[in-house]
């Protein structure tokens, strides 16, 4: 199973890397939605894909899941929809600025 999760990380990683390079502005707001879905899942993947019960003190079990990774994968879910959310309301207020979101035209030309 990491194997898959690792593959998925990697297509996600290769994804975004790749909509991030693109010209336009709502591309490279997905491609960064994607690179922090392939880092949640990273981080998923690096704590160790394992099955356990829930670690509550009234249970007897051989082994318990840790809650660790699963706290840090929700903290970083929380950021990245805060970041996510702050960059489409940037990228909608550059086009209604400018009326492009073409990002070679928004960079301009030297005379200007």
């Amino acid at each position: 199973m990491e194997i898959l999760m690792s593959i998925t990380v990697g297509v996600l990683f290769m994804v975004g890397t790749y909509m991030i390079l693109t010209k336009s502005l709502l591309r490279v707001v997905l491609g960064l939605v994607l690179l922090s879905h392939g880092a949640h899942l990273l981080l998923l993947t690096m704590a160790g894909l394992q099955r356990g019960v829930p670690p509550l003190l009234s249970i007897d079990a051989p082994y318990f899941a840790d809650p660790l990774p699963q706290a840090l994968i929700l903290t970083a879910i929380v950021i990245s929809f805060g970041v996510t959310s702050f960059l489409l309301v940037l990228a909608y207020r550059t086009y209604k600025e400018h009326q492009t979101d073409d990002l070679d035209q928004l960079r301009g030309t030297a005379d200007e």
